[in-house]
């Protein structure tokens, strides 16, 4: 009989031992897993659940280096580890009695990347709407150093702390799939820079800027309606609701560590210019509260010309509350595509400028890299002779140019406000023009209509956003 209890208790306490291992094993957050890359040179978060009440270790191999951490009364556990210089492949291993390893991991610089379906579009294209060069770019994209996530498209009313996806190398199957204006983006950070590249893209086609927004973020924008959560249906929520992206698609990333943020949206607010000026620094600072980690950097591409037809405002007034945006809070920055709209395509095939042009944002002001340009000309003064109107341009230290066209995006207008076709040429000091039909010239305005290519550019070949010098109302 003793020897049956014996028996039978031995049997119990390895049954408590193994169950409490399979309890025990440290469960991740998608945000981490294999081939993930982690942030440079920082303090760098790692959370995730484990049994109530465990310690959970955190072994990192570029240091050999353990950190502790202690899962609070519902299992959730948070270290930071240090991160060396860029480098890698490394392992993390982390254990609460179970241990669990992560593979191939890079340390680099991590940027996330967000909008609508311009950030959207993948490598391969949309149908009937390819990405300009991209099976050349995808079939030779096999690159160690890159690696990519994908946050799926959900909606809810509330915050999630994570979501279904996984980190994956840069290799033609996956490249093919992701992000082109991403893809583009980290590729020449990566071959300018020579570091690992980790990107996370979270973007949805055809939505608003305030589902990305959170409900605390929104609140000083007295004209967005906040959803009632308790008169809301969530099944089929759509995603134009304000805060719902933001809680399944940006909430589950925040906290890990990240260089910076690029973003592409706009065309759903073409038709709300004055407050999308407001939102967009609304959003940066929305993100940077939360991330608390400082004013780290956001660069966005200014939407593209297109023919949004004969209902709604002109959309250069969009742009141009994109440009007045760029400039209202530190550390942002605009990417201007004036060059690359297509009067029936919404989304440009040209990716790779939107892309290279948000990475010479980075690469000028976010890491400070010198003798190149990363913006195109931007008005700095007008002066009036005669029936002639002058303009001086800053970034154009070397000149600006129209790539061998007539210059004919210029308009002027006089007292009487009627805007009629400019003639305009290049000089040493910037643009001059002129109209036989405004004989005193007030006002000017360059490429501002829904669709028209951009003509003027710095010697660097940036091209200068859409503007005016009148303060007409919007209408």
């Amino acid at each position: 009989m003793k020897r049956l209890f014996n028996s039978v208790m031995t049997i119990l306490v390895i049954f408590v031992i193994a169950s409490a291992n399979l309890v025990a094993q440290v469960k991740l957050p998608a945000i981490f897993g294999d081939n993930m890359v982690l942030q440079q040179q920082t303090e760098a978060a790692i959370w995730g659940k484990a049994s109530v009440n465990s310690n959970v270790r955190v072994t990192t191999s570029w240091n050999n280096k353990s950190y502790t951490g202690h899962a609070d009364k519902d299992g959730n556990w948070k270290v930071k580890v240090s991160t060396p210089i860029a480098g890698g492949p490394f392992s993390i291993a982390i254990s609460d009695g179970k241990a669990l390893t992560l593979k191939n991991v890079m340390i680099g610089e991590v940027w996330v990347c967000s909008g609508q379906s311009n950030m959207e579009m993948p490598m391969k294209g949309f149908r009937n709407s390819p990405v300009t060069g991209s099976n050349e770019y995808i079939a030779t994209s096999s690159n160690i150093q890159i690696r990519l996530i994908t946050i799926p498209k959900v909606t809810t009313l509330t915050p999630v702390d994570d979501f279904k996806g996984t980190w994956k190398t840069c290799e033609p199957e996956n490249v093919s799939e992701f992000s082109a204006t991403a893809y583009f983006f980290g590729l020449m950070l990566n071959k300018t820079m020579k570091v690992p590249v980790g990107l996370i893209c979270t973007s949805w086609g055809g939505t608003r800027i305030e589902p990305w927004i959170s409900e605390a973020g929104l609140k000083k924008f007295d004209w967005v309606k906040l959803p009632d959560k308790s008169a809301t249906k969530t099944e089929n929520l759509s995603p134009q609701t304000p805060t719902v992206l933001f809680n399944a698609m940006i909430n589950p990333i925040v906290g890990f560590g990240i260089r910076g943020a690029i973003w592409y949206q706009g065309e759903a607010n073409r038709n709300e210019p004055i407050q999308y000026q407001q939102l967009v620094p609304g959003l940066v600072e929305n993100w940077r509260s939360v991330w608390s980690v400082g004013e780290f950097p956001f660069y966005y591409v200014q939407i593209a010309p297109y023919d949004y037809g004969p209902t709604g405002l002109n959309s250069a007034f969009l742009r141009e509350a994109q440009f007045k945006a760029s400039t209202a809070i530190p550390n942002i920055g605009m990417a201007c595509i004036m060059d690359c709209g297509e009067k029936d395509n919404i989304h440009p095939s040209n990716k790779k400028a939107a892309g290279e042009r948000l990475a010479y944002l980075a690469l000028v002001k976010t890491y400070g890299m010198k003798g190149f340009a990363c913006e195109g000309p931007v008005l700095k003064d007008m002066k009036v002779e005669g029936s002639l109107a002058k303009l001086t341009f800053n970034n154009s230290v070397n000149g600006l140019l129209s790539l061998g066209k007539e210059l004919s995006c210029f308009e002027v207008a006089g007292a009487n406000k009627r805007f009629f076709p400019a003639k305009a040429f290049v000089t040493n000091t910037g643009i001059t023009l002129f109209s036989p039909s405004v004989s005193e010239p007030v006002s000017v305005r360059y490429a501002f209509k829904d669709f028209i290519i951009g003509d003027l550019f710095n010697t660097e070949g940036f091209p200068a956003s859409s503007f005016r010098t009148d303060t007409l109302k919007i209408q």
